[in-house]
């Protein structure tokens, strides 16, 4: 049970042998600063330049990432041609960003007030707690589409950038068909805070899609401040027109970033969750490396199981001794809630100071009853897989597992 992505859909073989020639040709442009700077200018028919893009602190992670594309990655026909679409959107989608800020100065005043962060390593149940709290009427999350296209800011109706964002989002499972019964993405589903943190040039959206280790080596030393800032607009943009909300947020990045996202928002209540990180290492690699299958004929689980291995040891380990705002956190186990999801939930609203009520659990009940474990397939993967020393990945986690008292298998 280790990665296998299964043969590729025809299509996508045709794609990557260069037989769909208008792909091939725009495959083809190379990923320079000036020219993925350009196409995003004349696609959005500004002549205001550079100052297009506001302040140029995006520029030094563009600069960085750009040559790791072309070097790095080893992206095939199609994986370039995804990727040029990807940084286009999110380079015009600055520029829109920009604009709507010079227009409507007071957008950056709308108060992000208490917003809950969902945080932990992934495959702990991060996805499924965001769900249920979705759930929540007096709760508001970034749908797939608001995020990927925030402009204009929504008016309560759908309207063509759903369609949009459902074709990009959807082509990760048209390429490699196992990857929903990993992680379901869609337009109209809630979506992770990386999509917003990506318009800054500084995401692990790259580093999950991409082989990209010298863009990995500058995002780590980084002071990601700015793409919380960039995460920060988008949800005042998101909530300029609907009014105050109370913003239910979710990725396992700001794990890694705790210090960054409280700086930004002070006022943060923050749920972890935990499990076995032995599983969540076989776990999270095998996601990661359907992602890159998606852009690469080179994915390298062992390679990811490396990278991820390194990643968490740092980062729970330095959860354990991270200061945190008090009755403003907590702590749930995966493995509670696997047994007992409604009443692991129950326990978080009621240490976030968050109103439960019988409706409340009555729509959370319905919601994992239509949506079983494993409805898309199962999900397999396997830590011996990785080629890891068992002992020595243990080791390292051993103080995170001791003080946040994990079961392990």
């Amino acid at each position: 049970m280790g990665w296998d992505p299964g043969p590729r859909p025809d299509w996508v073989v045709a794609v990557n042998r260069g037989d769909v020639e208008p792909i091939t040709e725009e495959a083809g442009r190379p990923f320079t600063r000036d020219l993925v700077l350009g196409e995003a200018l004349a696609v959005d028919g500004t002549d205001e330049g550079l100052a297009a893009f506001g302040d140029d602190r995006f520029l030094e992670p563009l600069e960085v990432l750009l040559p790791a594309l072309e070097d790095e990655a080893q992206l095939t026909i199609l994986g370039r041609w995804l990727t040029r679409r990807f940084l286009q959107r999110l380079l015009v989608g600055r520029i829109q960003q920009e604009r709507y800020v010079r227009a409507d100065p007071g957008v950056v005043d709308e108060v992000i007030a208490e917003p809950v962060f969902v945080a932990g390593a992934p495959r702990t149940g991060t996805t499924i707690l965001h769900a249920l709290l979705v759930e929540d009427p007096k709760l508001r999350a970034p749908l797939g589409w608001e995020l990927l296209r925030p402009l204009p800011p929504p008016t309560g109706r759908e309207d063509g950038r759903v369609a949009l964002a459902e074709a990009e989002l959807r082509m990760l499972a048209r390429v490699t068909p196992s990857m929903d019964a990993i992680h379901e993405y869609g337009a109209r589903n809630a979506k992770e805070c990386l999509s917003a943190m990506s318009f800054e040039l500084q995401s692990e959206e790259f580093t999950a899609r991409y082989h990209v280790p010298s863009y990995v080596t500058w995002l780590q030393a980084s002071d990601m401040r700015p793409a919380y800032e960039r995460h920060r607009l988008v949800l005042q943009i998101l909530q300029r027109r609907s009014g105050p909300a109370r913003w239910v947020l979710k990725s396992p990045v700001h794990l890694h970033n705790l210090d960054a996202l409280l700086a930004v928002y002070p006022d943060a209540r923050l749920a972890f969750t935990h499990r076995d990180p032995m599983a969540v290492l076989a776990s999270a690699s095998s996601l990661v490396t359907n992602l890159r299958w998606v852009h690469s004929d080179h994915a390298d689980f062992a390679e990811v199981g490396r990278y991820h291995a390194d990643l968490f040891t740092r980062s729970l380990d330095r959860l354990v001794d991270q200061p945190l705002p008090a009755g403003r956190f907590h702590h749930g186990h995966y493995a509670d809630f696997l047994e007992q999801p409604l009443a692991t939930v129950h326990a978080v609203y009621d240490a976030l100071g968050l109103e439960w009520s019988d409706d409340l659990e009555r729509r959370m009940a319905a919601h994992l009853e239509a949506r079983p474990q494993g409805r898309h397939g199962e999900h397999q993967y396997s830590f011996d897989a990785l080629g890891l020393d068992r002992e020595a990945v243990a080791a390292g986690f051993a103080r995170y597992v001791d003080h946040f008292a994990v079961p392990t298998a």
